[in-house]
Formats: C-alpha cells, sequence, structure tokens
C-alpha cells in the first residue's frame, strides 16, 4: 500500500496536472468505490466544479473544489490516477472518470478493487471519520518524541505492528516502519510499551528521516499523465533500501544477513545483528 511519501508525489503531481481545472462531468462506475453516495450524487456534487486545490492527511489525497466540497481519496492497495486525451479508451480498471475542460480525463484506476472516495463538506473536512481518528503528521508540531513515547507505552503490542496503526503514528506503513526500526537499531518484535524514552526519541528522528529521504528522491520523479505517480512505491532510489526487500542480502552496516519474518499478515525485514536490543 502507498504510504506518505508516495502519497505525498501523487498529490504533488495531481496539482501539477489538474489544478485549475474545472470538472464538467463525473461518472462513477464501480459504486462501492464510492458507497457514500449513489453514481448520480456522485456526478451531481462534482460536476462543474473547479479544483481549487488538492493536498494530504496521512494517506489520504484531499481535492478541494470551489464548491465548498472535497474529494477525499484513499489509494489502497492498488489505486492510481489516470490522465488521458479524451479520445483515447480508458485504462483497464477504470472505476470514476472525471472529464476536464481541457478535453483530458482523469480516470480512478484500480485493479483489486480497495480503493475509496467519499465526498464531503470542506469546513468540516477533517471531521471525517476517516481523517478525524489520525494521529499527528510525522513533520508537524505534534508529533514530538513525548508524544511518540506516550503512544508507544500505551500499546502491548509489537512496535513494529504499532508504528503501522494510523492512529498512533501518521504515513507510515510496511516498508517505511522497518527502516525506521533499523535506522534506531530497535527490534521488530520489541513490545512496544518496552521502549525508553531516550530510544523513542532516536526512533522519532528515524521516522522522520526515512520519510524526508523519500520524499527528497521523489522530487526527481517527472510527471506521467499516464500513471500519475509512476512506480515510485517501493522503489527509493532504485531499491537501495537497507533493510526493506533484501531478505539474506548482506546488511549494509554489518553485513550479517537479513531476516524476514511475518508479522500482522506482512512481512518484516530487519538485521539481527545491528537490531538485536
Amino acid at each position: 500500500m502507498p504510504e506518505l511519501p508516495e502519497v505525498d508525489l501523487v498529490t504533488r503531481h495531481l496539482n501539477k496536472l489538474a489544478l485549475g481545472r474545472r470538472i464538467m462531468s463525473a461518472r462513477l462506475i464501480r459504486p462501492r468505490l464510492s458507497p457514500f453516495a449513489a453514481a448520480e450524487e456522485f456526478a451531481g456534487l462534482l460536476s462543474e466544479s473547479k479544483i481549487e486545490h488538492v493536498h494530504r492527511r496521512g494517506k489520504h489525497i484531499l481535492i478541494d473544489l470551489n464548491t465548498g466540497r472535497t474529494l477525499i481519496t484513499h489509494l489502497r492497495m492498488s489505486g492510481r490516477f489516470v490522465m488521458l486525451p479524451a479520445e483515447m479508451p480508458e485504462p483497464k480498471f477504470s472505476h470514476a472518470q472525471f472529464t476536464l475542460d481541457n478535453d483530458h480525463v482523469l480516470h480512478f484506476a484500480d485493479q483489486r478493487h480497495f480503493g475509496m472516495m467519499k465526498i464531503v463538506e470542506t469546513d468540516s473536512l477533517f471531521e471525517a471519520k476517516e481523517l478525524a481518528c489520525l494521529a499527528p503528521e510525522p513533520f508537524s508540531d505534534e508529533f514530538t518524541a513525548a508524544y511518540l513515547h506516550e503512544q508507544l507505552k500505551r500499546s502491548k503490542r509489537n512496535i513494529k505492528e504499532t508504528l503501522l496503526d494510523q492512529t498512533k503514528v501518521c504515513g507510515l506503513g510496511n516498508i517505511y516502519a522497518a527502516e525506521a526500526l533499523f535506522l534506531s537499531r530497535i527490534r521488530p518484535r520489541l513490545a512496544a510499551n518496552k521502549l525508553s524514552a531516550k530510544r523513542a526519541d532516536v526512533l522519532h528522528g528515524a521516522i522522520r528521516d526515512v520519510l524526508a529521504e523519500s520524499i527528497a528522491i521523489s522530487e526527481s520523479v517527472p510527471v506521467f499523465p499516464e500513471n500519475i505517480g509512476g512506480n515510485f512505491y517501493g522503489e527509493n532510489a532504485d531499491g537501495e533500501w537497507r533493510v526493506y526487500g533484501r531478505e539474506d542480502e548482506p546488511c549494509v552496516v554489518c553485513e550479517e544477513p537479513i531476516k524476514r519474518i511475518p508479522q500482522g499478515g506482512r512481512s518484516t525485514f530487519f538485521c539481527r545483528k545491528c537490531q538485536s536490543r
């Protein structure tokens, strides 16, 4: 699932491609993409509206319209935006379409059918249940080392799974949680409530570092209208991760083979020697 840096990239590219464009008409093809509004209502709420701002909260893409409404989108596993000339055939798995005033169509395609869209009033955007429960943004003033330690103290789960809880740490997913734990030399099976305040401070810095590093790398990704955001997820400078996806490869620090273990239905990669505490 795309994590904060990838969603941030899609948001920036949507701003470059669609900011100021008018949605002439909208079409909801797969009703379950937006179960909060019938297809006719979905089209009516979005048609003849102008895209004023595209931003992000956690892993949610937020498209503000001049009608006082915001379209919330979550990409989930395989959702992506595609912008094509109106005369071109729609891409496979196109579940929503937005015909723009520049004779292009913005498609939302989703091969695995897990994506979500919801239209809300902009004035009460952050009261929407999808956003109201989210933890502070990782680069915000509210996300402090003390805040992180307090959240970890409340959890008896292992620290890797706790970091994936968006109500505790916002924007992290499987990749960046593993990378942050490696940087802070914390073993992924450690119970979250066993982490000291001092080590929580180190983890706090590592979370910000791995996210900032990936966002910086993404700034060089060109805009591809036919695949907005490109295939950046999971790449990180041509796949040069420290631990993620590197099972049995030598650790970049100590050359111990990287191990993979299952945690919460996902694979966790770590170095047994560097992350022994």
